[in-house]
């Protein structure tokens, strides 16, 4: 299946110059959304990342995250933007292009030496994803790598990961 022709390009989309990637129509395809979960899953089952837990990004890595975890029989872990968790938490802040931000997941959210797949449904500079990686640093916990939908390989995300297996399904 062709999953470019299920995403939707929306021109100067925050910004004028940004071409914006939009999921929402690959999300309301059914055939396109089961080929999307099933295609990842076959992905991550052929890299042999052994994972014990599928950690998702606020929000989108959530849509994807859950259903990838169902279908490879694991866990599902949200890693979530600030005060939107009620137990304590482990918090990592990042640099954005204007900015900072921060990231929250709970601290008993994981055991120790877990092996952790992260998940999100785009990669463009890479400071979300390594940012959650830090998080699970900060548990204790192995991450086995990366799970994507999109990767926009111009903006070299991939250089501010760790060295761990990286899966992207669409690339621009």
């Amino acid at each position: 299946m062709d999953l470019k022709s299920l995403i939707r390009d929306i021109p100067d989309f925050p910004k004028p110059g940004i071409v914006f990637r939009d999921i929402t129509t690959l999300l309301r395809d059914p055939q396109g959304l089961r080929y999307t979960i099933d295609f990842l899953a076959e992905k991550c089952i052929d890299a042999e990342l052994k994972a014990d837990y599928i950690v998702g990004i606020e929000s989108r890595g959530f849509i994807f995250g859950t259903p990838l975890a169902y279908k490879l029989g694991l866990g599902f872990i949200p890693v979530r933007k600030p005060r939107k968790l009620p137990a304590p938490v482990y918090s990592v802040e990042y640099e954005l292009e204007y900015g900072t931000d921060c990231l929250e997941i709970h601290q008993d959210a994981l055991h120790p030496n877990s092996r952790v797949l992260i998940v999100d449904d785009l990669i463009a500079t890479g400071g979300t994803a390594s940012a959650t990686a830090k998080l699970i640093e900060k548990i204790g916990c192995e991450l086995v790598g990366f799970g994507f939908i999109i990767e926009l390989r111009d903006l070299e995300g991939r250089k501010n990961l760790p060295d761990v297996p990286i899966i992207s399904l669409v690339e621009y």
